[in-house]
């Protein structure tokens, strides 16, 4: 028998704004946040100059300077999305976070870039002098969930997930395998990454990026048949799962329940992605949720608007869910958000579900003909939606992909639908 895995709190930071109604506002309005990047251009070679930063991000609102030394800019979203979270959960005084009840899964593509330039500064130079004594705590691949677990005192398990683009989603399927087998009553769960020239570099060392200089806001187009390929964008989300007899005991507002999760593998190639593993981890999440094609109310894709991804990812959404699941992706908006975009778009897809709208993708004007054959949301203004649940894909260099189906509370107890499978 397994727990049912509620969410009782979220929250995060996007180059769109770091609230809902904020972000709300501007999705209706269909308003882009990438940019030119004009302090990239002195970097030889580098052929896409676009990025999608935060702007306005505060951290000293919530970030003392005690715990901010050991923390690069991406800790910084994560912390600042985890006390988001929290807040909204009710649990930020709460004992149950230190009692080992609760533990993190949080993660992105990498540490900070700059405790990384840190580190080659000393084989470059042939000296220590470009090392400082948090270098590494910045670099480490699970700086997010040790800063994560030491800001709240945290004494469960913490699960670093360090799986490129599907970073943060893998947090939210380990953690609420966690909660299931009752490793743990509460999970925070999410990750993040920071804007840097350097992770553009990476893809447009693949010719994966988009070069629309003189027009950022027509870039990037998911599923778009002139789409040019990706921008890089940053941010970070977190949502805070909870077993559902742990949340209805301390009377907690239930956000949304986890019916399906699934991870798999390509086990073909490190960056081509693969449709029929794609597709096989959608009926994963499917099956786990003990849910059958045609029962997905809206899919919120991966879509990053690079010209062999949409494909796979569109057609292995056809061949799982039929042609007549609504589909969009939100990369269109801010960009590629890399180890983030996981955990953002649930974060976001939950409040959709739950206020009835969902946003269109955005420039998608004309639909690639190789894509396959689905209820693409046209524009940006987005549709009213009666949503019981959704579906949320990634899928991430080394062939990892991620399925994640939420859904609306039934209000039912432990005892009710999902608890015995």
């Amino acid at each position: 028998m397994r727990r049912r895995v509620v969410v009782t709190g979220m929250g995060g930071v996007s180059a769109l704004g770091s609230d809902w109604e904020s972000i709300c506002i501007r999705l209706k309005n269909g308003d882009s946040a990438i940019r030119y990047m004009p302090q990239w251009s002195d970097i030889e070679g580098l052929g896409c100059l676009l990025g999608a930063p935060v702007v306005d991000f505060q951290q000293s609102a919530v970030i003392k300077r005690k715990h901010k030394r050991g923390m690069g800019r991406s800790a910084q979203f994560s912390i600042a999305a985890a006390v988001s979270a929290v807040d909204q959960a009710g649990l930020l005084s709460d004992p149950v976070l230190e009692s080992g009840a609760t533990g993190a899964a949080f993660g992105s593509s990498s540490g900070s870039v700059e405790a990384v330039l840190e580190f080659g500064g000393v084989l470059i130079n042939r000296s220590l002098g470009t090392l400082s004594a948090t270098s590494y705590i910045r670099m480490m691949p699970h700086t997010l969930v040790a800063n994560v677990g030491m800001y709240f005192g945290l004494k469960g398990r913490l699960i670093p997930t360090s799986s490129a683009c599907t970073s943060s989603s893998q947090a939210i399927v380990f953690a609420t395998e966690a909660i299931r087998h009752g490793y743990q009553d509460i999970m925070i769960a999410g990750g993040a990454d920071e804007l840097e020239p350097t992770h553009a570099a990476v893809f447009d060392l693949l010719y994966a990026t988009s070069t629309k200089h003189d027009t950022p806001d027509e870039t990037p187009r998911p599923f778009d048949a002139n789409r040019d390929g990706l921008v890089i964008g940053e941010g970070s989300a977190a949502v805070v799962l909870e077993s559902l007899e742990h949340a209805l005991a301390r009377g907690a507002t239930i956000l949304a329940e986890v019916e399906g999760v699934a991870t798999n593998s390509d086990g073909r190639h490190v960056t081509q992605p693969t449709a029929e593993t794609m597709q096989r981890v959608m009926c994963m999440a499917m099956a786990d949720a003990n849910l059958e094609q045609g029962q997905i109310d809206y899919v919120s894709a991966h879509a990053t608007a690079t010209l062999t991804g949409d494909i796979a990812e569109s057609n292995a959404t056809e061949s799982a869910l039929g042609r007549h699941v609504p589909v969009s992706s939100l990369k269109g908006y801010f960009g590629h958000t890399l180890g983030a975009c996981g955990a953002l778009e649930a974060w976001l897809g939950i409040e959709m579900m739950n206020h009835g709208w969902f946003a269109g993708n955005r420039m998608l004007e004309n639909i690639d003909p190789e894509c396959g054959k689905l209820d693409y949301i046209m524009g940006s203004e987005g549709v009213e939606l009666s949503c019981q649940r959704f579906m949320t894909n990634n899928f991430a260099f080394g062939g990892v992909n991620t399925s994640i189906i939420f859904s609306r509370y039934d209000g039912t107890g432990p005892s009710g639908s999902g608890d015995s499978q």
